[in-house]
């Protein structure tokens, strides 16, 4: 699991390290909150394209090369931000329509879509992760494995938007974020190629006992061969197993609340709370502590005594509490709800990535992890673009509407009998 978390907390640092920024630097160049929901859906819209296509490869050239692949991406990406803030801010046009408002389209713009369309579309890191942990760990174990994975993320999480705070308040202004982040990507990739050994699928074979019968008995036992043809899983094929459907569409509606949130609570703190990057970046880092805490010693105590079925119902209901929070004003209101809004989540996410995993077999891991990566796509697409609109005309009330969708989707999983056992795709 080492080597996986090491490449996941990376990973995740280098991303985090955009969020409380990114909203200055839209705004800087001409956007309003319309076109900062735009640019962040960017990443999702291309997400969609490129994530199932990465998870199907994982499960016939590999894990690791598919990670390789995809930072790389990442990488690149961070070079376009650099030259975009670099340019100079050509205007192309102005624009003053109705639903979208008043906003200047820029050069700087531009790229800035540019480079979160590139990310989204190697953007397969987590699928391809989620995957790589099912690979290796037994189903009794999946659960925590995967609560581990949201620590490293957290962690990420924790770092990045409190060193985006201090390199922003320096003499480098944007350049010492981007730089930082263009710098950890290149770290994940070495990472990736000199830490991260391969999952392989494999089978004994031997050439002199066709029927196997030694083997069976443990005699003239050969050496471990890749199986050179997985089996090809189509989506409709994954959306055949009603397991995989439900779970999807709670994924869907968590996903959707989710973004509701993480797209107005910049807009909320610049726009109405009067902060600054570093408080924006610090509360983000308050908030992946608590959700730290609950993934890594909560979670491994309440999987010992709850099943997975039970962690998403109850987690569920604290989700959609801590949403409801943020609807009301003050600071303190801010910091409780930050507190239980990682409770559930805590218990909650993992435990539904877990279940996610149990409903197919073990060589189908990327295929539902990619398609599981398109879903959260389209949800971060309609809920990145939708909620800066939204916020525009509802302000906080939009944490209100986050909480309802987070109820939705504990009222679609807490009725169905979805997570008892696996189904095979082949069956």
């Amino acid at each position: 699991m080492l080597p996986i978390l090491a490449v996941v907390f990376i990973g995740t640092l280098g991303f985090s390290i955009v969020i409380p920024f990114l909203v200055f630097m839209v705004t800087r160049f001409g956007g309003n909150a319309f076109v900062y929901g735009v640019v962040g859906a960017a990443y999702s819209a291309f997400q969609l394209v490129g994530a199932p296509v990465l998870g199907r490869w994982s499960d016939t050239v590999g894990r690791r090369r598919v990670l390789m692949l995809s930072q790389a991406g990442t990488a690149l990406a961070w070079v376009l931000f650099m030259i975009a803030i670099s340019m100079p801010v050509t205007v192309l046009a102005e624009v003053s329509w109705g639903v979208v408002g008043t906003f200047t389209l820029t050069a700087p713009l531009l790229l800035l879509f540019g480079a979160r369309a590139l990310d989204g579309l190697t953007g397969g890191n987590v699928s391809v992760a989620n995957a790589y942990v099912a690979d290796i760990t037994t189903e009794e174990e999946r659960s925590r494995s995967f609560g581990r994975m949201a620590v490293a993320q957290n962690l990420g999480f924790i770092a990045g938007p409190a060193l985006a705070g201090v390199l922003a308040a320096g003499s480098w202004g944007d350049f010492g974020p981007v730089s930082a982040a263009l710098f950890i990507s290149l770290i994940a990739l070495l990472a990736i190629y000199f830490l991260l050994p391969e999952t392989t699928r494999c089978e004994y074979v031997d050439q002199h006992d066709p029927s196997r019968v030694r083997k069976l008995f443990g005699y003239d036992m050969r050496d471990c061969h890749e199986d050179k043809s997985p089996t090809r899983t189509s989506l409709r094929d994954l959306l055949g197993v009603p397991a995989v459907r439900r779970l999807l569409s709670v994924q869907f509606l968590v996903y959707l609340a989710f973004n509701f949130f993480y797209v107005a609570l910049p807009l909320h703190a610049a726009t109405r709370l009067g902060w600054s990057v570093r408080g924006v970046g610090a509360f983000l880092s308050y908030l992946s502590v608590l959700m730290v805490l609950v993934q890594g010693p909560i979670l491994s105590y309440a999987t010992r005594r709850a099943s997975d079925r039970q962690l998403v119902v109850v987690g569920g209901v604290i989700l959609a509490t801590g949403f409801a929070c943020f609807s009301a004003s003050g600071v303190p209101m801010l910091m409780i709800g930050a507190a239980v809004l990682a409770l559930g989540n805590g218990l909650m996410w993992p435990s539904l990535v877990s279940i996610l995993s149990t409903s197919v077999s073990a060589d189908q891991q990327g295929s539902v992890q990619g398609v599981s990566g398109s879903t959260s796509a389209v949800a971060s697409i309609i809920g990145l673009v939708g909620g800066g609109i939204l916020y525009s005309y509802v302000s906080a009330t939009i944490f209100l509407i986050a909480a309802i969708v987070a109820g939705l989707a504990w009222l679609a999983f807490a009725l169905s009998p979805t997570g008892r056992g696996v189904a095979s795709l082949n069956a």
